[in-house]
């Protein structure tokens, strides 16, 4: 079995999981179900991002608590964590 992915380009944004920070609290996929899902081993991986709008998505990454998740602009900003 291949190891998730932790870096996906979605709509003009970069996001990036830190399984080493997740600790499955699961706040992203309240905030965007389609988004995310937890594993096997409860950290977030990719479900289908691309189905959340962009707003949706940014609201899924800023909800974690520990900051396991980072979303980068087109332009190389930091947009999450802020």
């Amino acid at each position: 079995m291949s190891p998730p992915e932790t870096e996906r380009r979605i709509h003009d944004l970069v996001v990036r999981i830190d399984r080493t920070l997740c600790v499955g609290f699961g706040d992203c996929i309240g905030e965007g179900a389609a988004a995310f899902v937890l594993d096997e081993d409860g950290i977030a991986v990719f479900a289908t991002p691309e189905a959340v709008s962009r707003d949706a998505l940014l609201q899924a990454c800023e909800s974690c608590p520990v900051d396991a998740l980072t979303v980068i602009d087109a332009s190389g900003h930091c947009l999450v964590p802020s």
